[in-house]
């Protein structure tokens, strides 16, 4: 595949939007949520059913227009010249665009045709993204066969046809075992760093955690917060270090000098407030040493993506994704 011609702009955001805002009726989906994309990253849009994620998707993705708002994507604006901004993306829905009556191969050249690529290169695109998504062999088999990992990838390809410099994703992995999961974030991982944007819309909390550079969360159609996922986690209090004693003398010993402890007398546990910090820890390891009190076990907790999620949306519920 040849690189995009827009993936040379050199411009700092891939996607921007100020005050953005849409309703249904007397509903109002977005109120005037702000984002800024920077290029060549993942940005992730988090946030329960209902949240106004897809909405957001179809908006900047050209699908439906917004009631408000200044949107660029690749520097055009939305309103004035949607076709410019359809030319520099790709767009991958919660449900599979695949038809399954024709075979990964049809259903790329199909892709092909519709991008207006000369026959000659559009044989070419499609084997090289069958190969690059490790199709090539089920490429002359109905997509009906196809497992839910393949026909995702099979999804995937047919958007990179057009050869994107942003690429929307919206909950692309809701379905898949932990494998296809893994397989799917190894090519999107390949064509970041290849210079493609991915906005992507999840509602698996370490999913975002682990792939995500920034995150948003939107909760009742706005943005709640937005940041790296260490920065978002520092925003929830709640870290603390748990200690554990073999011997409940040097258990009661550590209980009567560390306080305030949260404390086990079942378990011989305490459990100290903690930011987790190096300086923290290692205060705490210098008290025990100059004490001569040894923990038979020390564990620092931190507070996760689960903690900042229920403390900004008011506790709505998240799927978390299956352990791998």
């Amino acid at each position: 595949m040849t690189t995009s011609t827009a993936a040379s702009t050199p411009l700092p955001y891939a996607v921007q939007a100020s005050g953005l805002r849409k309703a249904y009726g007397a509903k109002t989906v977005l109120d005037g949520i702000d984002l800024a994309v920077p290029a060549g990253t993942v940005f992730c849009l988090l946030g329960p059913n209902g949240a106004g994620k897809t909405t957001a998707v179809k908006i900047l993705s050209t699908l439906i227009r917004a009631d408000s708002g200044d949107l660029r994507v690749g520097g055009h604006d939305l309103a004035r010249d949607p076709g410019a901004v359809r030319a520099l993306i790709g767009v991958t829905g919660q449900f599979s665009a695949v038809d399954g009556l024709i075979t990964g191969e049809e259903n790329l050249l199909l892709m092909a045709d519709l991008h207006h690529l000369p026959r000659r290169e559009g044989r070419r695109t499609t084997g090289e993204l069958l190969e690059r998504l490790g199709l090539s062999e089920a490429a002359k088999k109905p997509a009906s066969t196809y497992s839910g990992g393949m026909r995702r990838r099979l999804d995937i390809a047919m958007t990179l046809v057009g050869d994107p410099w942003v690429l929307f994703l919206d909950e692309p992995t809701t379905g898949l075992d932990p494998r296809s999961r893994h397989t799917l974030w190894g090519i999107i991982r390949e064509l970041v760093r290849g210079g493609v944007t991915v906005f992507l819309t999840t509602q698996y909390l370490e999913e975002a955690d682990q792939q995500a550079d920034r995150i948003a969360v939107l909760s009742d159609g706005v943005i709640a917060a937005e940041g790296s996922p260490d920065e978002l986690k520092r925003l929830v209090p709640g870290g603390h270090v748990r200690l554990r004693f073999g011997d409940p003398s040097a258990y009661r010993h550590a209980a009567s000098a560390l306080r305030p402890a949260a404390t086990d007398d079942e378990t011989l546990s305490l459990q100290i407030l903690s930011d987790g910090s190096q300086r923290e820890l290692r205060s705490l390891l210098d008290w025990l040493d100059a004490a001569g009190v040894e923990a038979d076990e020390l564990t620092v907790h931190t507070p996760d993506l689960d903690d900042v999620f229920f403390a900004l949306t008011g506790g709505a519920a998240l799927p978390k994704e299956a352990v791998r």
